[in-house]
């Protein structure tokens, strides 16, 4: 086991920048002069805006940890370029050389630390004595580090579009989709492959383990493309092919129009029915056939090229 010291003896703790994004000029990312803002938040690698850069304002330096000491207390994360910083920000410069996996590594150390801290509990005193790993463990350097493709946040549509729920009628279940039951496969039955199967869950889009295609594909239903919805309406859709178990069911459109994007609008809008739903009272067959949701129609019926140009329009939608 590795020797435990305090992070001064690995790392010189410095103030940072201390500028305030309000009086800053945010810009795109793609601006030749632009900088990123790191403050205090916990998400996007601290990476609350992007500025740019001023003339009079020397950066934190590039390869060094940000660590908030108040707010969001030790979010900490490895900065690889040069970059603005908010009030109550330390970053971190290595004593000696790391390569950026070690930095990686001592970020998540000290992220290791938070449950210390609340917002009532500052680390602005204590930081340089948070004690980390002395050197990095032989079972890390063995981890392969690949660059992560970060989706695209633009939508594949640049209009905007306005959703007025006054020109929406209410459908029920039954007359938008089939409905079939999926089968009981208890777990002992389950043979290791990988065909997702779908049970009751509210996590992970509802699948619950992988199961060999080859072995059930004679003997089971599986679909693909469609929505699913289960005893406590927990609704998802699968893009992909799977099995469900006999707690799920699955939604076959009667409607000409097999769009994911649709899938994805109609998806959203079940899920609204989950509050009437718990252990207590849970959603079987005939009640999902007789439960009414409301869509944006068109002449009496769902205006699926609405939907399908909604979804289109949101962030992200470019990376579907």
């Amino acid at each position: 086991m590795n020797k435990l010291t305090p992070l001064k003896e690995l790392f010189t703790p410095v103030y940072g920048v201390n500028l305030e994004l309000v009086n800053i000029e945010e810009c795109e990312k793609s601006d030749y002069n632009s900088i990123r803002f790191v403050s205090r938040t916990e998400v996007k690698n601290g990476v609350s805006a992007y500025v740019k850069r001023m003339d009079d304002v020397v950066p934190n330096p590039a390869h060094t940890i940000s660590v908030a000491v108040s707010g969001s207390v030790l979010s900490s994360f490895y900065q690889d370029k040069e970059y603005y910083s908010g009030r109550d920000l330390y970053y971190l410069l290595p004593k000696r050389k790391m390569n950026k996996e070690e930095m990686i590594f001592y970020s998540l150390c000290i992220k290791a630390n938070k449950y210390k801290y609340n917002y009532g509990r500052a680390a602005n005193k204590t930081l340089k004595d948070i004690l980390l790993p002395d050197e990095m463990p032989n079972d890390f350097k063995k981890i392969t580090f690949t660059q992560i493709s970060i989706p695209s946040d633009k939508g594949i549509l640049k209009k905007q579009f306005d959703l007025n729920t006054k020109n929406w009628k209410s459908f029920t279940i039954e007359e938008l989709f089939k409905i079939q039951k999926g089968e009981r496969l208890v777990e002992y039955e389950r043979i290791e492959g990988e065909t997702p199967l779908i049970t009751a869950t509210s996590e992970n889009n509802g699948v619950a383990s992988f199961i060999s295609y080859d072995d059930f594909k004679n003997e089971k239903k599986i679909f693909e493309n469609k929505i699913t919805i289960d005893m406590f309406c927990n609704v998802f859709f699968h893009n992909y092919k799977y099995f469900s178990d006999d707690n799920i069911h699955t939604l076959i459109p009667k409607y000409n129009n097999s769009s994911p994007y649709v899938f994805l609008f109609i998806t959203t809008i079940l899920k609204q029915l989950k509050y009437k739903f718990n252990f207590g009272r849970q959603l079987r067959l005939e009640k999902i056939k007789k439960e009414c949701i409301k869509l944006p129609s068109e002449h009496g019926q769902p205006d699926f090229e609405f939907m399908e140009n909604y979804i289109k329009s949101m962030p992200y939608s470019a990376s579907l």
